[in-house]
């Protein structure tokens, strides 16, 4: 068993000119006369090391879960020592949370070489001497096995794009579409294809996403390769919905609610609309709302209760409701996004501005039958299009350009919606006679503007590339888009349309 300094030893920084690090205290008391660049440096190494020990424990996960099947019975590895499961032994070795157990077992799997999803049956009419398929996520093994993604980042993109529509190989007969048994396996393989190539693209992503960021990314790119499938899961969740009241054990009366797609993004717009300044929103507003701002974060109830009585006032107002009343001078509404190409067609699904939830195109068409459609031309690249000098602020328009095109903060690492930034000029309005153009500004949140503008930070953008994030050190940061809308033309191809059945 491996001692405290010798996995010290693997930590460079750390143990760095022939100090001895025998336990956790000791650590702690070297790291605290440290520099902070070497304290980063030293959280970075480690990270490193945990990723291969990681590696070890997920491979161990999977091989304990075949071992644990349900076809072996009380037999079974975990079951002949007293657990359920193979997550509950792993639980209770690692002493893991249950989701993480979960998690390690689910990936343990995926990284399995012989996997019965890469066993694709031959029908009649395809050669016998057809190779053997790869696993469509084998990219994100790759990824996991050199350590370029984490277990977490692995699973939140297996799951997000879940496996290709199945399409059966073994009809010898034509099918109504007219593709007999050679075509369809021909059509898995494309399918395989489209899907391989978006976990690979994905992966690129994961040292600029959070792991929910990448979850939903890549939500967003099955959706685009499945716009079938899309739409099934998206009725789906329609007729899951649910909401219920009980008493608990206090007597004390509760509800439990479960949300379709259009009631989850309402629901989150309308809370957001009306608690934004509590949940750190945008400072740049009007008089009436920055009062209005003020009141409610000095108001002595706690958000929950904010959002409980606010819940309660749109009930109570119902469709009468004074909109300006009880949310402000911001009405809550759902914005969504959705790609015209340049002969008019629209994409086959759409986004939210907030939280870039992907919605299927048959619902965009209902509201815009509703609200109506704000037309905004951008490049190939996703880019905007300039509209001058004329304002030193950003016009509402231009804000709806900057939140399609940016999706939210693009500082690293931050998850803030849309409507909670501020646009930024890269380009000082009077130092530098900057434009307030769209493709000279950039949305962030109110904390990482404020530490842009205090901590000596600056931003850069040749012509309308990437912004790249300047620290004062010289140390300098890609600042990607978080917007789903940049899948539209981010080179991930979906097969044929007659190769998608829903799923």
């Amino acid at each position: 068993m491996a001692t405290f300094t010798d996995v010290a030893a693997l930590i460079p920084t750390l143990c760095g000119g022939g100090v001895v690090v025998d336990d956790a205290a000791a650590a702690q008391g070297v790291l605290m006369l440290m520099p902070d660049a070497d304290v980063v440096a030293i959280l970075r190494e480690a990270a490193s090391v945990a990723k291969q020990l990681e590696q070890i424990q997920v491979a161990a996960s999977g091989v304990i879960a075949v071992r644990s099947s349900r076809e072996r019975g009380h037999s079974g590895l975990s079951q002949s020592r007293g657990h359920r499961s193979a997550a509950s032994l792993i639980q209770d070795v690692t002493g893991s949370t249950k989701a993480d157990a979960n998690r390690k077992v689910r990936v343990g799997e995926a990284l399995l070489d012989n996997e019965l999803e890469e066993q694709l049956p031959i029908g009649e009419g395809v050669p016998e001497s057809r190779p053997a398929p790869r696993a469509w996520h084998q990219p994100l093994r790759d990824a996991l096995r050199d350590g370029r993604v984490t277990s977490a980042q692995f699973d939140a993109i297996k799951r997000g794009l879940g496996d290709p529509p199945l399409i059966d190989a073994n009809s010898g007969d034509e099918s109504s579409d007219g593709l007999d048994a050679a075509a369809r396996a021909d059509a898995q393989d494309a399918a395989r294809a489209a899907w391989s190539q978006a976990a690979e693209q994905l992966v690129g992503e994961v040292s600029e996403r959070t792991v929910e960021e990448l979850w939903q990314a890549a939500r967003t790119v099955r959706d685009l390769l499945d716009p079938e499938g899309a739409e099934a899961r998206y009725l789906a969740r329609f007729d899951d919905r649910s909401f219920r009241t009980y008493r608990g054990q206090d007597g004390q009366k509760r509800a439990s609610m479960v949300f379709e797609d259009d009631g989850d993004l309402f629901v989150e717009t309308m809370m957001a609309a009306a608690l934004r300044p509590r949940r750190g929103g945008p400072r740049f507003v009007d008089p009436d709302e920055k009062a209005q701002a003020a009141s409610l974060a000095d108001d002595p109830r706690t958000t929950d209760q904010l959002a409980y009585d606010l819940l309660m006032d749109v009930i109570r107002a119902g469709a009468l409701a004074d909109a300006e009343s009880v949310f402000g001078a911001r009405q809550p509404g759902v914005r969504l996004v959705q790609v015209i190409d340049a002969d008019g067609a629209p994409a086959t699904v759409a986004h939210s501005e907030d939280g870039l939830v992907s919605i299927p195109g048959a619902a965009v068409a209902q509201h815009i039958c509703d609200s109506g459609t704000v037309p905004v031309a951008v490049d190939s690249c996703g880019n905007p299009l300039d509209v001058g000098r004329e304002h030193r602020l950003f016009t509402p328009k231009q804000r709806i350009a900057l939140a399609i095109r940016d999706g939210g903060c693009r500082w690293r690492g931050c998850d803030r919606p849309s409507s909670y930034c501020e646009a930024h000029h890269i380009d000082e309005w009077h130092r530098d006679q900057g434009r307030t153009d769209i493709d000279r500004g950039i949305l962030l949140c109110r904390y990482h503007h404020m530490t842009l503008h205090h901590g000596g930070w600056w931003i850069t953008r040749d012509g309308t590339g990437d912004f790249v994030l300047h620290h004062p050190s010289g140390e300098t940061f890609p600042m990607r888009p978080r917007a789903a809308l940049s899948y539209a033309w981010g080179g991930i191809d979906p097969p044929p349309k007659r190769f998608r059945p829903a799923a």
